[in-house]
Parts: structure tokens; C-alpha cells; sequence
């Protein structure tokens, strides 16, 4: 039975056909592991670039343990000023003689303290000064659109009053000059 194969229902066109198509279906795989081989490529080239360029979030973590580390050092200065205002607060020259007790490198350290601290605040300063400017500028051209706008509707406002008035004053004619009316209308409109 196996020797009497029978070889007329593999005809060769279709056989051809079947070939065509796989080799079709081969090359479609090939073009799509090739693209994906080419796209985790470039994947990974991301992750190494945001890697080595550090990224967005690590930027602002980063800035955020410094602003963390500014605020601690403040709130630590605030307490010690705390501690010398508890003191003894009859005696209203207790923080100036705490000073007279202190040796030359910690004054030096508590200038260089304070002097940051200015420089600090000196600096939020300038900042809220520019915001207000900018946010005074953009309030006066908003106000000043506001204007206009109102002026224009008040102008609108003021002619659509005019014109119902104008209307409303106007005499209603009997049904027949109504119907002249309209002719004349008609006739003009189909003259332009």
C-alpha cells in the first residue's frame, strides 16, 4: 500500500503555490524579528541614555533631598533661636550675652549661618517681587481685555435697544401694504 502512493493529488502548480506561500510567510517572520530585533535595540539604547543622562525624576528627587536638607538646617536654627529666647526672659540681653560666651570659630559659623539665611531670603524675595510683576501685568491686560469687551457689548447692547425700539415704534401697516411691502421687497431682491 505504501508503494502505490498516489502523486496525482500533489499537483505541481499547487505544490509551487504552497512554496511561494511559505516562503512569503518566511520572509514576513524574517522582517519582523529583524524589527523587533531593531526595536529592542533602540529600547535598550533609551534605557542606557536616560541612564547616563539621568533622568527627569531622578533630577527632581535630587533636588528635593537638597531643599529637604535646606529646610532641616532652618528648622534646626529656629529651635536654637527658641532655646536662647527661653532662657531667661526677664532679661532681655540674654541672647546678645550668649553671644559674649560663644568661642570666635562658632560666632564665624553662626555669621556664616546668618549670612546665608539673608542671601536665602534675599533671593525668595526677588522672586515673589518678579512673580507679582508678571502676575500684575498679565491681571492688567486681562482687565484692560475685560474692558473692551464690555465696552463692545454695552456698544451692542445700547444699538439692538435702538433697533427694537425703532421697530416697536414703527406703525403696522394694513395686511395689504404688508403684501406691497413684500412685493417690493421681492422685486428688489430679485433684481440684485
Amino acid at each position: 500500500m505504501f508503494g502505490d502512493t498516489d502523486y496525482s493529488k500533489y499537483d505541481l502548480a499547487r505544490l509551487q503555490a504552497e512554496l511561494e506561500q511559505e516562503r512569503e510567510i518566511k520572509e514576513m517572520l524574517e522582517e519582523s524579528v529583524c524589527d523587533l530585533k531593531s526595536t529592542l535595540c533602540e529600547l535598550q539604547e533609551r534605557l542606557h541614555s536616560v541612564d547616563g543622562e539621568g533622568n527627569e525624576w531622578k533630577t527632581r528627587y535630587e533636588t528635593q533631598i537638597e531643599l529637604n536638607g535646606q529646610l532641616e538646617r532652618q528648622i534646626a536654627i529656629v529651635h536654637e533661636r527658641l532655646e536662647d529666647l527661653r532662657g531667661n526672659p526677664m532679661d532681655r540681653l540674654a541672647s546678645i550675652r550668649s553671644y559674649d560666651d560663644m568661642a570666635v570659630d562658632t560666632l564665624r559659623q553662626r555669621l556664616k549661618l546668618l549670612t546665608n539665611e539673608k542671601s536665602d531670603l534675599q533671593s525668595q524675595l526677588m522672586d515673589c517681587r518678579l512673580n507679582i510683576e508678571q502676575e500684575g501685568k498679565a491681571f492688567h491686560k486681562t482687565n484692560d481685555e475685560r474692558r473692551a469687551y464690555l465696552s463692545e457689548i454695552a456698544k451692542l447692547s445700547s444699538t439692538l435697544d435702538a433697533n427694537r425700539r425703532h421697530y416697536s415704534t414703527q406703525p403696522r401697516g394694513a395686511p395689504e401694504s404688508q403684501q406691497k411691502r413684500s412685493v417690493r421687497l421681492n422685486t428688489c431682491h430679485s433684481r440684485g
